[in-house]
C-alpha cells in the first residue's frame, strides 16, 4: 500500500513514543539480555553439558515434585536467606523460574539471591515458557537430568 504525505507520529500508538537511539537501544537491550535467558538457551546449555550455571526452581516443593526442569534445584523463595544459600556456589550464575505466567516469585527470588550477592538471570516465560517450547519436565523430589548430546552431534 503506498504511502501519502508524512503523517502525525501522534496518530500512530507504535509511533507516538519515539524510538530509543540506536546506541541506547542496544546498551538497554545488553541490559535486558544480562538479566534473562529463555527456554531454548538453557535447554540447549543443558544438553550440551554446559558449566557455570545452576537452574533453580523457587516454587514451594509440591509443585517442584510434580513436575520441574531436569536438573533444576529446588530452592523455594520462602525459604531463601543467607543461612540457607551459605553453601551456593559464589562463581555460578543462577537461572531461576517459578510457573510462568501471572507468578512473580521468580522475580523476588532472583532480587533475594541478588542481594545475597549471587549473579541471576529470569528464565522467561518460567516452567511455562518451558512447556511451551516442548521440553521435558523431571517429576519428583530428585532434580533429574536432561540427556546430553555427544559434542560431535551438538554441531548438527
Amino acid at each position: 500500500m503506498p504511502r501519502q504525505g508524512k503523517q502525525d507520529p501522534r496518530d500512530s500508538r507504535v509511533l507516538q513514543v519515539p524510538a530509543a537511539d540506536p546506541r541506547e537501544a542496544e546498551s538497554l537491550l545488553l541490559q535486558r539480555l544480562s538479566l534473562e535467558t529463555d527456554p531454548s538457551d538453557v535447554h540447549a546449555d543443558l544438553t550440551k553439558g554446559v558449566t557455570g550455571f545452576v537452574v533453580v526452581d523457587c516454587r514451594p516443593p509440591g509443585p517442584y515434585a510434580a513436575g520441574h526442569i531436569p536438573g533444576a534445584a529446588s530452592l523455594p523463595y520462602a525459604t531463601i536467606t543467607q543461612e540457607s544459600t551459605a553453601n551456593l556456589a559464589t562463581d555460578a550464575v543462577y537461572v531461576v523460574y517459578d510457573d510462568g505466567l501471572f507468578d512473580n516469585a521468580c522475580t523476588k527470588t532472583a532480587l533475594r539471591l541478588a542481594a545475597l550477592g549471587f549473579r541471576v538471570k529470569e528464565l522467561m516465560g518460567g516452567l511455562e515458557g518451558w512447556r511451551a517450547e516442548g521440553y521435558p519436565l523431571a517429576v519428583g523430589t530428585n532434580p533429574g537430568k536432561l540427556a546430553t548430546v555427544r559434542p560431535e552431534l551438538a554441531r548438527l
